[in-house]
């Protein structure tokens, strides 16, 4: 399957010709018929490549562990230092409601305004014309303003605004751990902040029935990082002694330890789908098991994909058979 995988995301050929025609994604996903339209394209093909790819890069590796640190990551960095920057000079608003502080909007106005420019600061000069199609993923990423809230589809979005990245040649293969364990690992450090400060709602959450009220991707990659770890198997995680002592080393972990702050109460009770993957015997069929589970919680779900965006990196045409 490995082969597969490479050739499953076309993020990975040559990057966008010169003359290429950029184009402001918009939503053409409008009707639950519409889904098939979603399955076939390139864009599903072209995202589930993409995590696919990463998740086989980050197999068995210590968020800790060496590896190549390019420009484009530090610029991406960067960027996600803004963002932490803006949150501390935008405090919580004094509001009766307990969910969703409207002081998120005026957050959100600023990244509404500056994300082309955010962008334009990452990627090559030569690719210009690209920042307006890609700001739309970035801002897609960091919740709604409107409902103040956040779930999966925002995540995903971060993940098409890293692939689009890739396919514009700004990420390149080597940048493929540096992608998850600093900029993603940052990206989620950052939501975590806005989900606490702002107190966000979790978008379409499941409640007890989900995953996670807000992420699924670093449970994906999380595990992958845990495949043929010599001691640590899934039961350990809901052990809080192994999660204080590993987290700084595993994503998964530091979803865990997340939870485990802001819920209180037993763990199998707030949490059962996790508590149900931990009796999973090895991570390799937690990792598998994930990835169906993503596919058919998030990626088949109309109400995520109706709000997904497609332009010419992300494109709605079918796959070429």
């Amino acid at each position: 399957t490995h082969a597969n995988i490479r050739t499953a995301g076309s993020y990975e050929t040559s990057p966008v010709p010169v003359n290429h025609n950029f184009m402001v994604p918009k939503k053409e996903i409008c009707m639950v018929p519409d889904m098939g339209k979603w399955k076939r394209s390139q864009a599903y093909a072209d995202y589930m490549g993409f995590v696919l790819t990463l998740n086989e890069g980050v197999k068995g590796k210590k968020l800790t562990c060496e590896y190549k640190v390019s420009e484009t990551i530090e610029k991406l960095l960067v960027l996600l230092g803004t963002l932490d920057r803006w949150i501390d000079e935008t405090p919580p608003a004094d509001q009766p409601s307990r969910f969703g502080n409207k002081a998120f909007r005026t957050w959100y106005a600023k990244l509404d305004q500056e994300a082309e420019a955010l962008v334009s600061a990452v990627i090559p000069e030569d690719k210009a014309a690209a920042a307006p199609e890609i700001a739309v993923y970035l801002k897609e990423s960091v919740g709604n303003s409107t409902r103040i809230d956040y779930g999966t589809g925002h995540e995903a979005a971060f993940a098409i605004f890293l692939c689009c990245l890739c396919k514009i040649g700004a990420l390149t293969v080597d940048d493929q751990l540096a992608i998850i364990f600093k900029v993603f690992d940052r990206y989620l450090e950052v939501m975590r902040k806005l989900q606490k400060t702002y107190r966000m709602e979790p978008a379409g959450s499941q409640g007890v029935w989900g995953l996670d009220d807000f992420q699924f991707l670093p449970f994906i990659w999380g595990s992958a990082q845990f495949i043929d770890h010599p001691t640590l198997e899934p039961r350990h995680f809901v052990d809080e002694k192994v999660v204080n002592e590993n987290h700084k080393d595993y994503m998964f972990l530091e979803c865990i330890k997340f939870i485990n702050e802001m819920k209180t109460g037993p763990f199998a009770e707030h949490s059962n789908q996790l508590w149900n993957i931990s009796a999973v015997p090895t991570w390799s069929k937690v990792n598998q098991g994930l990835v169906r589970m993503y596919k058919a919680e998030c990626l088949e779900k109309f109400p995520v994909i109706q709000h997904f965006k497609f332009g010419s990196l992300l494109s709605i045409q079918a796959v070429k058979p």
